[in-house]
């Protein structure tokens, strides 16, 4: 084990946290074969297999547990130690450390160029998944801040409003209410419906806006991708309640049209997590104040003018 590197354990450590090489090499940015001659070094490495296959799924041996316990203790020491060293450094020279959800990759990547613009000697992880996922990271301390707009239930998390979030319905462009003012909800009781996954705010949005209107939606397409939804809504298999932030450019090519729903949109905040009792480095702080000052000026300036509507 003297010639592992850090890089394959930490590889090894996402690939062992999904149970996936295909998941861990999409929160990697890597390919799923980078993600394979990662691990298979580390076996050799090892001397022993660390993964099993038994039909398409993927399993941990005993050996791979005993590393998987090993590389997280190592990686959260790592973390640690630079956090303490980031704290001694300050604001510049620091690591921000941050996740998003999938719906904030839309606007988020301007407002950290915006921050790191003034703090150019920042250095930046960013992870973007879903927010189960994120809030994963979370509580195992791999990320310092995440970005999400349903905050965790429980007394573990701290959470702060810093932007409106506004969700809207959107249909295609040919879509028989397209045009059409002041549609009551229950005129869409009728229509096929795509949704996200259980527990992402859209679907916590329209489920409940479902109870409210005593509606059961018929449901043709579940995914964790606004942008497979998009383009099935796109190409007329139904409509679906979407965030504000991931319709601009297919609005203004006119691929998507929002649908002028009674009581829409409807607007939560944008909130920026972290663990109670976590001590969050100076530049984590001041990227925190830094959202609450400017981070919705900052995304308006992103949206064409037929989306802003929507936050006032």
């Amino acid at each position: 084990m003297r010639s592992a590197t850090l890089r394959q354990l930490r590889v090894f450590a996402v690939a062992a946290g999904h149970l996936s090489f295909s998941r861990a090499a999409a929160e990697l940015h890597l390919t799923a074969p980078a993600v394979s001659l990662q691990i298979a070094e580390l076996e050799r490495h090892a001397g022993v297999a660390l993964f099993e296959r038994l039909g398409k799924r993927v399993y941990l041996t005993p050996a791979g547990e005993a590393m998987r316990r090993a590389s997280t203790a190592i990686l959260d020491q790592l973390r640690a130690l630079e956090e303490e060293l980031g704290a001694q450094r300050g604001v510049e020279g620091g690591l921000l450390n941050v996740g998003v959800i999938s719906a904030g990759d839309y606007f988020f990547p301007t407002l950290l160029s915006t921050f790191c613009e003034r703090h150019e000697r920042v250095a930046v992880s960013l992870s973007v998944c879903n927010r189960e996922e994120l809030l994963q990271r979370l509580d195992r301390n791999q990320v310092d801040l995440g970005i999400m707009g349903l905050p965790p239930e429980g007394s573990e998390f701290n959470a702060k409003g810093f932007a409106t979030h506004p969700i809207v319905v959107i249909a295609s462009p040919s879509h028989r209410l397209a045009g059409a003012r002041k549609v009551p909800l229950s005129a869409l009781a009728k229509e096929p419906y795509l949704a996200r996954e259980q527990g992402s705010l859209t679907r916590v949005v329209m489920d409940e806006a479902m109870r409210r209107a005593r509606m059961k939606p018929h449901i043709v397409i579940e995914a964790a991708s606004n942008e497979t939804l998009k383009q099935a809504v796109s190409a007329g298999f139904g409509i679906a309640f979407m965030s504000a932030h991931a319709i601009g450019l297919e609005v203004e090519a006119k691929r998507l049209v929002v649908l002028d729903v009674v009581d829409f949109p409807i607007r939560r905040p944008w909130y920026c997590v972290h663990r109670k009792g976590k001590r969050l480095p100076p530049v984590a702080l001041a990227f925190e104040q830094f959202l609450h000052d400017e981070a919705e000026p900052g995304m308006l300036r992103l949206l064409p003018t037929a989306l802003k509507k929507y936050w006032k």
